[in-house]
């Protein structure tokens, strides 16, 4: 291990730290390190993997599109691009008014939400609102509409025109008005610890949106793909976005994003204004079809609901003193800890033999594949368990 580790400080840009292990090849939910040791994967990549590792219809997927054509450029189109954009106008309820636009990651797909906004200038618009502590990406769009100022902090000034509100409903009321170009919202707040957006705060969002003339977009790069139980996040709250953008779990582990608009946002852009040369390519958008087509064939967005449910009680049941709060929605799920030792359980639970994340000191991420059943669960319950133990006993 320590070998591969001195390779990777000493090829890989320090923009990341070095990791722990390093992964060999995986199966289902379970990946192995190139020691031989085997965990049970419940991060997915962060919510990407959502057939889990080397599933038959990803790989049948990729290698029949690379066999037959994998990138032709934006001046042409082909017929998995198409038939994507045709699934997503189904599943997110966009419809025929609605249009999809590709790149090839979360952080691309809401650069073009941010052009998007910047579009709706109609009676002088010029405010777009995000919540504080959010996160939709790292580019200096992206990184603009992020609330988290320790991620901005050494890359100001990054472009400007965007105000970071509280995530509440008395938020809202005191700073949408007529100078609001878009309102950018999570479903769930991924990077904040897998926060929770109040009661309401969606359905209040729409409507005052609507009643000033802003637009409503949703990010939906964590919380789409059937992860919390319905296809998309906003779903759970019976309204319509103006606009959302996705990427991670449509892709199954190959690099995608889009931008899906709704209704009157989908004749804002206008050709020439926004591209991407790799954007919507066969390979990309083929696969995301087949990972599309199987979450729907095997019913696993009911099982993301199921699933999300039976880890809630299995966590509540181990009875730990370090838990304190459950967060999230479906198969996105946030532990909240009594005290600020998220990065020592995370190192705990791979010693047991299980992957899970700390978005922050105090919270545990948990993602696994939408592929998981009774085994998984019950694996987990029991990985997550020692790990709990061992973290307990160190600060007993």
């Amino acid at each position: 291990m320590a070998a591969w580790q001195r390779r990777f400080h000493d090829a890989m840009m320090g923009s990341v730290a070095t990791p722990l292990i390093m992964l060999d090849h995986g199966e289902g939910s379970w990946v192995w390190d190139v020691d031989g040791n085997r965990y049970l994967d419940f991060l997915a990549g962060i919510a990407v993997n959502s057939l889990g590792h080397a599933h038959p219809v990803f790989v049948e997927a990729v290698a029949a599109q690379a066999a037959r054509m994998a990138h032709i450029s934006n001046y042409f189109a082909s017929e998995p691009q198409v038939q994507l954009a045709e699934r997503l106008q189904r599943l997110s309820g966009a419809g025929e008014q609605g249009r999809a636009y590709f790149g090839n990651s979360g952080a691309e797909a809401n650069e073009a939400a941010f052009k998007l906004a910047r579009l709706n200038r109609h009676g002088g618009r010029t405010r777009i609102l995000t919540l504080t502590d959010s996160f939709h990406g790292r580019t200096m769009g992206a990184l603009a509409l992020s609330g988290k100022p320790a991620m901005r902090q050494d890359f100001e000034p990054v472009p400007g025109g965007v105000a970071h509100i509280a995530p509440t409903l008395e938020a809202l009321d005191q700073s949408i008005d007529a100078s609001v170009a878009a309102v950018m919202v999570e479903p769930v707040l991924g990077e904040a610890g897998v926060r929770d957006l109040p009661d309401g705060f969606l359905r209040r969002a729409r409507q005052l949106t609507a009643e000033h003339g802003a637009l409503l977009i949703i990010d939906e790069i964590q919380t789409g793909a059937g992860r919390t139980g319905r296809w998309f996040g906003f779903q759970h709250e019976g309204i319509q976005p103006d606009a959302i953008t996705v990427a991670k779990g449509i892709g199954g582990g190959v690099p995608i994003g889009s931008l899906v608009t709704f209704g009157a946002a989908s004749r804002l852009f206008a050709p020439g204004m926004h591209g991407s040369t790799f954007g919507g390519n066969p390979l990309a958008t083929a696969t995301a079809n087949a990972v599309l087509g199987e979450i729907e064939r095997a019913g696993l967005v009911e099982n993301a609901e199921r699933r999300g449910a039976q880890l809630r009680e299995r966590i509540r049941s181990l009875g730990s003193p370090l838990v304190t709060e459950l967060r999230g929605l479906g198969l996105l799920i946030g532990v909240g800890l009594a005290r600020p030792v998220a990065s020592r359980l995370v190192r705990a639970a791979q010693d047991a033999g299980l992957i899970i994340n700390a978005p922050n000191a105090q919270t545990i991420r948990i993602a696994p594949p939408l592929i998981i059943g009774d085994d998984e669960v019950d694996a987990f319950t029991e990985r997550f368990a020692r790990a709990l133990d061992a973290i307990s006993t160190g600060i007993s």
